[in-house]
């Protein structure tokens, strides 16, 4: 295969485990467990806490350690971590507690693997960097389609064996990383006396002197606290209290969620370039507010999944276009610190999201708390199309 196919596939495993692994940790936290609102919510801000905390540390040591490598063992870390949740669950002595100690080892792989994984993807994209940003999305979202269906089992064959099939997943991806060999080798020298620091600042430097790098981050930090909120933490909690779901129901959530997501990226790469690539993620993100808005006041559990489907076919559109404005616009030297950064802006908002969507459902309803995200949402998507300048960027076409 190809480095862009072999890259591919180590994506898809991935994605196809944390599909998995998204309605599993719920499932148990939620359902199992039956753990309140606030520690539902605390239980989701602790797997995404070691992102928040070490991501921007992860970008800067991919560079110098090289992005293959790291991302090779961060992979592997986390293929073998389901292993803790297994031996409780076979002994029946599963706790809050360790839910939360798994939730912080899989933070932490997911911290060092993420700016590594988007480092290279610039190494094996070629020419055209938003097509290739695009074919990416289309493997995550599709193959996370089936990590949910095959995690809405988890009541009918038991979490022991979902766990055990994301576990062999993960390794799948870690031999498809093996077979990169040497691309994404490291850019900056064992030997350089360059500190780890300097690196961080040269990165937040590169971001926060352009103006639509900046403003695409102020988006993915509101991404990460109002619709990262309603998704891991709200939507759950909906399922549960007013609809009385199982396994079975919060797989089908998600997967129609990335449904939406995969039929825009598909359609995407029919349509080709999008030039005004900030243009259409205000677009995107405004209508997805309004219709997350809709989901927090619908009735019926048919029709809930409905709108988070049609969320997930605005999101099919947002989440291209801002990591094609990010890839394109940093320089090439340091891009693997600015891709840590971009993810940084949506997993380090995540742990707030995560406690504001707990805090709010327990407070008001995990309806009303839909509701409340939403609105902060389009006012802030409003807010940033007059004053940045995301509505008239222009996104150059990278020759074929």
């Amino acid at each position: 295969m190809s480095p862009k196919q072999t890259y591919l596939v180590a994506i898809s495993t991935w994605y196809a485990a944390f599909g998995m692994q998204s309605v599993v940790f719920a499932w148990l936290v939620t359902m199992l467990l039956r753990e309140p609102a606030e520690r539902v919510g605390l239980a989701q801000m602790t797997i995404l806490l070691p992102g928040m905390l070490l991501i921007l540390l992860a970008g800067a040591i991919a560079d110098r350690v090289g992005l293959r490598r790291q991302a090779l063992w961060s992979q592997l870390f986390a293929a073998l971590t389901p292993l803790l949740l297994i031996y409780f669950l076979y002994h029946q002595a599963l706790s809050f507690a360790v839910m939360i100690c798994y939730a912080l080892l899989m933070g932490l792989a997911q911290a060092f693997l993420t700016p590594a994984r988007d480092g290279l993807l610039n190494h094996v994209a070629g020419d055209n960097v938003q097509r290739m940003v695009v074919l990416a999305s289309l493997c995550q979202f599709g193959f996370q389609i089936i990590g949910y269906s095959l995690a809405g089992f988890a009541d009918t064959v038991g979490p022991i064996y979902i766990l055990s099939f994301q576990s062999l997943l993960l390794l799948m991806g870690c031999w498809a990383l093996v077979a990169l060999k040497e691309v994404g080798a490291p850019t900056v020298a064992g030997d350089n006396k360059v500190s780890v620091l300097k690196d961080l600042r040269e990165g937040a430097a590169a971001v926060m002197s352009n103006r639509l790098l900046r403003a695409v981050m102020v988006q993915n930090v509101a991404m990460g606290i109002f619709f990262m909120g309603s998704f891991i933490v709200a939507f759950p909690l909906v399922l549960r209290e007013v609809f009385n779901g199982s396994s079975a129901d919060l797989a089908s959530l998600n997967a129609f969620n990335s449904l939406g997501l995969v039929l825009t990226i598909a359609m995407l790469l029919r349509i080709g370039h999008i030039a005004r690539a900030g243009r259409a993620l205000i677009l995107a993100q405004f209508i997805g507010s309004i219709v997350l808005l809709f989901s927090g006041l619908v009735e019926q559990q048919a029709v809930f999944i409905f709108t988070i489907f049609l969320w997930g076919v605005c999101g099919g559109m947002a989440m291209p276009m801002s990591r094609t404005i990010m890839q394109q616009t940093a320089p090439p030297a340091l891009r693997a610190r600015v891709m840590s950064f971009y993810s940084f802006s949506f997993m380090g908002a995540g742990p707030i999201g995560a406690l504001w969507a707990g805090y709010m459902a327990d407070l008001f309803g995990p309806q009303l708390a839909i509701v409340i995200s939403s609105m902060a949402m389009a006012s802030l998507v409003l807010l940033m199309a007059f004053i940045s300048p995301l509505w008239r960027s222009t996104m150059a076409q990278s020759p074929q």
